[in-house]
């Protein structure tokens, strides 16, 4: 149907929007919406079919007040239990070689414009026998083109989960060889515009007990993912609800530390926090590190990384009278091998 409208009014009706639009009229909003960090998973079909660590990462996330999040990626398979954002590039049968000799990684950036990829991949570069080598060449290709997207771009890269197929009697063994080389990769690519961060997917991950298949995750290594990524992740994020400390309540808490395992040029640490109250819960906590001189924090889990502060997790900040959780984390070191000396600082709020 035509417009009725005489072009002279429309012309005035235009100018006017304008004006308004000039003085916050209009509707227009009173200050810019917030940006959603772009979060994309990227691998194979561990990561995509149907991925549903995902989804548990998700919902913990969310759980936890990091709701201005966004998982993005050009695919979208709604088949796991939990609603989530299932934004993802988790490409069935794909290996890290081929997505870059292919340049097929530009075209999902470009079309989703991440701030942070949380990569498990090259699965099926293992399974096909590619030398460490390669992949580790191909790994240098992909964070470089994710660096031409975006230059600060953050990148959590996987120690891949052990596999075991009925195919492949040497892919359980490869999986290991390629995944002691990922650290040193890791820290001679990492910048502190776009660091690259390992995270620990191997450890404690069985075939016989998390996979359906020896390969792909069952519903209790989709648990063991996401509890590995949440840490990794959730440090690069800023929750809804801020969680920084306010004034502290009248709960107490102290943090001690003990060193789990030392090597070479690192060391693994557990901190157990405990509520020192025996009347008063606390609902959040944060642990100051004091570290050795030369040594730094790569990697923690159960807890949110800011600095050499940990804060609590979505799940274990609120303790009652008595009640104790603990953090775990990974530092290098440039001392000789020896036990830290580590001291660690406790508020509760």
């Amino acid at each position: 149907m035509r417009s009725r409208h005489h072009p002279l009014f429309a012309t005035f009706l235009a100018t006017l929007l304008v004006f308004a639009a000039g003085f916050g009229l209009a509707g227009a909003p009173s200050a810019a919406a917030a940006t959603p960090v772009r979060i994309m998973p990227l691998g194979d079909s561990i990561t995509g079919s149907p991925g549903c660590w995902r989804s548990l990462l998700w919902d913990q996330l969310q759980n936890a007040g990091y709701t201005d999040i966004d998982f993005v990626g050009t695919l979208n398979a709604q088949s796991c239990t939990l609603t989530h954002d299932a934004d993802n590039e988790g490409h069935g049968g794909f290996q890290a070689t081929a997505t870059a000799d292919q340049n097929l990684l530009p075209g999902w950036l470009a079309a989703t414009l991440p701030d942070i990829v949380v990569m498990h991949f090259g699965t099926n570069d293992v399974w096909s026998s590619i030398a460490p080598d390669t992949i580790l060449a191909a790994y240098t290709k992909l964070v470089g083109q994710m660096r031409a997207s975006n230059p600060a771009m953050k990148v959590l890269v996987a120690q891949l989960i052990p596999i075991n197929p009925s195919s492949c009697a040497e892919c359980a063994a490869r999986t290991v060889t390629f995944n002691q080389r990922i650290p040193a990769w890791a820290h001679a690519i990492s910048t502190a515009q776009s660091p690259v961060t390992v995270v620990d997917q191997w450890t404690g991950f069985d075939t016989a007990t998390d996979t359906y298949d020896g390969v792909h995750p069952n519903a209790s290594g989709d648990a063991k993912m996401a509890a590995r990524w949440y840490p990794a992740l959730s440090a690069l994020l800023t929750p809804g609800d801020p969680g920084d400390p306010g004034d502290p309540g009248s709960g107490g808490c102290s943090a001690a530390f003990r060193a789990v395992s030392v090597w070479q040029g690192g060391y693994q640490g557990e901190v157990t926090v405990t509520n020192t109250s025996s009347t008063a819960a606390i609902s959040s906590w944060a642990v100051t590190l004091a570290l050795p001189t030369g040594s730094r924090l790569t990697q923690v889990w159960n807890g949110a990384l800011t600095g050499t502060t940990v804060r609590n997790a979505g799940w274990n900040g609120t303790l009652t009278a008595g009640a104790s959780t603990t953090f775990g984390f990974l530092a290098s070191t440039s001392a000789a091998s020896g036990t830290p000396s580590v001291t660690a600082t406790c508020s509760a709020y």
